[in-house]
C-alpha cells in the first residue's frame, strides 16, 4: 500500500510533566484565535489559505495531503499560529516536497532493500501513551555502503506509516533511536539534517518525543554538532512566554524541549522497558 498520511486535527496529546503541561498549554492558548467565534474565524483562515495556495501556487496538487485539503492547512495554521502568510508558506514548501519527494508513491515494496535490514521499523504496538513507535537501530545504518536518498525514501515511508497509525485524540509520535553498538561508520550527519528538515517543515508537530537509548561515548562528537541545528529550530518556532532554560538542550538525560516542546531523552533500554511499554507491548529489540 502506497503511503499517504492524514493531517486530521485531533485534541489530546500524551502526557507531559506538570511544569511542561503548563507550558504547552500557554503556547496553544496563545496561538488560537479569541474564544468567541473561533470556530468560524478559524474556518475562514482556512479558506483564505486554499484560496490563495489556488491562485498563487496552481501546480500544487489537490485532494488529500494537498492544496485544497482542509486538514492539512488547519494542521500547518496551528503549526504557525494561525498565521496565514506563513502557513501558505509552509504549505507551499511541504506540498511541494511531497510531490518531487513521490512521498503518495512510497510503498513497503519501493523500499524493500533497506527496509529488509531492519535499520528501522514502525513498532506493531503503540507505547503506553497510546503513540505509535518509529524506532532506528543506529548500528545497521551504513552511508558509505547505503544510497542516501534510498536512505530518505525509507524514513519517509516510515513517518507516513506511524502517522496513519495514531489513534483517534493522539497527534504524534514516538522516535527511539537504539544507539547499543553505534560505531564511526554508522555516523551520518546528513541524514540527521534531513531528519530534522522532515519533522520541522513537512511533518511539524508530529514528533512528540525523541529517546536516545544506550548512547556510547563515540556519539558525543555527532550529539555537539545536532545540538545546534535543534536549536536553531527551537528558537524559530518557540514563544517568548516560556522561559529561555527550558529550551537548553543538554546531555545529562533531563527531559529537554525542542521545536514545539519536543521532548529529547537520553535513557537506557530499561528506561524504555518499564516507562514507555508493557511487558506485552515493548519492541522485541528492547526485552530483557
Amino acid at each position: 500500500m502506497a503511503a499517504s498520511c492524514s493531517f486530521r486535527s485531533a485534541v489530546r496529546a500524551p502526557p507531559l510533566s506538570r511544569s511542561l503541561a503548563r507550558s504547552a498549554v500557554r503556547c496553544r492558548s496563545a496561538a488560537t484565535p479569541g474564544a468567541g467565534g473561533a470556530a468560524a474565524a478559524t474556518s475562514k483562515l482556512v479558506v483564505e489559505v486554499k484560496e490563495r495556495l489556488a491562485r498563487e501556487h496552481p501546480g500544487l496538487p489537490t485532494g488529500r495531503n494537498g492544496r485544497d485539503d482542509d486538514d492539512m492547512i488547519l494542521w500547518f495554521l496551528k503549526d504557525r499560529k494561525f498565521s496565514v502568510d506563513e502557513a501558505v508558506s509552509k504549505l507551499t514548501k511541504a506540498i511541494k516536497w511531497r510531490q518531487d519527494f513521490g512521498v503518495s508513491e512510497l510503498s513497503e515494496e519501493s523500499v524493500k532493500a533497506l527496509y529488509q535490514t531492519g535499520k528501522a521499523y514502525v513498532h506493531d504496538s503503540l507505547d503506553i501513551y497510546g503513540r505509535p513507535v518509529l524506532v532506528v537501530i543506529a548500528a545497521k545504518h551504513f552511508p558509505s555502503t547505503q544510497d542516501p536518498v534510498e536512505n530518505e525514501k525509507l524514513c519517509a515511508y516510515l513517518v507516513e506509516k506511524a502517522i496513519n497509525r495514531l489513534p483517534s485524540g493522539a497527534e504524534n509520535i514516538l522516535g527511539i533511536f537504539d544507539l547499543r553498538g553505534f560505531r564511526v561508520e554508522n555516523g551520518d550527519i546528513q541524514f540527521l539534517k534531513f531528519l530534522i528538515d522532515v519533522f520541522y517543515y513537512y511533518y511539524p508537530k508530529r514528533l512528540g518525543q525523541v529517546l536516545f537509548v544506550d548512547a556510547p561515548f563515540l556519539f558525543q562528537p555527532m550529539w555537539q554538532v545536532v545540538k545546534p541545528l535543534l536549536k536553531s529550530y527551537a528558537s524559530l518556532v518557540c514563544l517568548l512566554l516560556l522561559p529561555p532554560q527550558r529550551f537548553s538542550l543538554n546531555d545529562t538525560g533531563n527531559v529537554t524541549l525542542y521545536c514545539y516542546c519536543c521532548q529529547v531523552r537520553f535513557c537506557d533500554s530499561e528506561t524504555v522497558r518499564k516507562e514507555y511499554f508493557t511487558e506485552e507491548t515493548v519492541p522485541s529489540d528492547f526485552r530483557s
